[in-house]
């Protein structure tokens, strides 16, 4: 964690939507950071004005802006935080010449190619993109029951094979939540996201009762795209007759962790951080990224 001056300075937020821009602020600013944001227009909330002392708006396809303004602000380590939706990324987004470039240089159209590649853009520029979690470690579980419920005999059986079945789902970098109901996946997580995962699956059962699997990628990138759950999910899953949780410990963001969890236990929902799969270097990390 930053404790000289020279660390407290120089610290740049990329902001997407949801809680996850605040935080960060708030965890930052805890320290003695105060960050430049740079916010995107399709996505981040306008609420952030009211708390950064520096913010810029930017376009989704405007990566050159966003450096120029970085380096303004004498940004040299950022953090990336908050979601972006998939399908604009690729379908709704109109790139300058320097994304543009990029774009028609990836191997892959996926997200995390994209981002990896922008990641190395951002470090030739002098910025590196650092874990998104740096700030937020008190929301990132330990192995163990989190909830006062462990999960039940039929919970756990199921847990066990949606493990199985998500790592598989998550190495394709298809999605990274699978649904389970009686050790037979109902429900995959794609671009839609986990709570209309979850919802699908419910629609799919009639009623019967459903394990919610949730993991990180092979390598996980620690800096974009970490798996988050926050209030919304354990809400769609109480409605939607889901009776317990697992995600991978140390790899995911449980937002209002406090709330989250006395949620869960007022509706009688068990919720399990699990040993992750043991930590690999991620194809797209860029050399000399520290990890925490």
């Amino acid at each position: 964690m930053p404790d000289t001056d020279a660390q407290l300075k120089g610290w740049g937020l990329i902001a997407g939507n949801g809680r996850f821009p605040f935080l960060v602020l708030e965890g930052a600013r805890s320290q003695g950071i105060e960050m430049a944001v740079i916010a995107l227009k399709e996505e981040a909330s306008p609420e952030l004005e009211k708390i950064a002392k520096r913010l810029h708006w930017v376009s989704l396809g405007e990566l050159s802006k966003t450096i120029e303004l970085l380096q303004q602000e004498g940004v040299t380590q950022a953090v990336m935080a908050g979601q972006v939706k998939h399908n604009k990324i690729f379908s709704a987004i109109r790139p300058d010449w320097k994304l543009a470039k990029l774009l028609f240089s990836l191997p892959k159209k996926n997200t995390d190619a994209l981002i990896g590649a922008v990641a190395r853009v951002l470090e030739g520029e002098g910025i590196r993109l650092v874990d998104s979690t740096i700030f937020l470690k008190p929301l990132v579980p330990e192995p163990g029951v989190l909830t006062q419920r462990a999960p039940g005999e039929r919970e756990a059986k199921d847990i066990a094979y949606g493990i199985g079945v998500a790592r598989q789902i998550a190495g394709m970098d298809i999605g990274q939540t699978v649904v389970i109901s009686d050790r037979a996946c109902v429900a995959v997580e794609a671009m839609e996201g986990t709570d209309e995962a979850i919802a699908r699956a419910a629609r799919i059962t009639g009623g019967k009762p459903l394990v919610v699997v949730k993991v990180s990628k092979p390598g996980q990138d620690m800096r974009f795209d970490v798996p988050v759950v926050g209030l919304p999910t354990i809400e769609q899953m109480k409605s939607a007759g889901a009776t317990a949780l697992a995600v991978d410990a140390g790899r995911t963001l449980l937002f209002d962790r406090e709330k989250l969890i006395e949620l869960a236990d007022a509706s009688g929902i068990a919720i399990e951080a699990v040993p992750a799969a043991a930590m690999t270097e991620p194809k797209d990390a860029t050399r000399g990224i520290n990890k925490e």
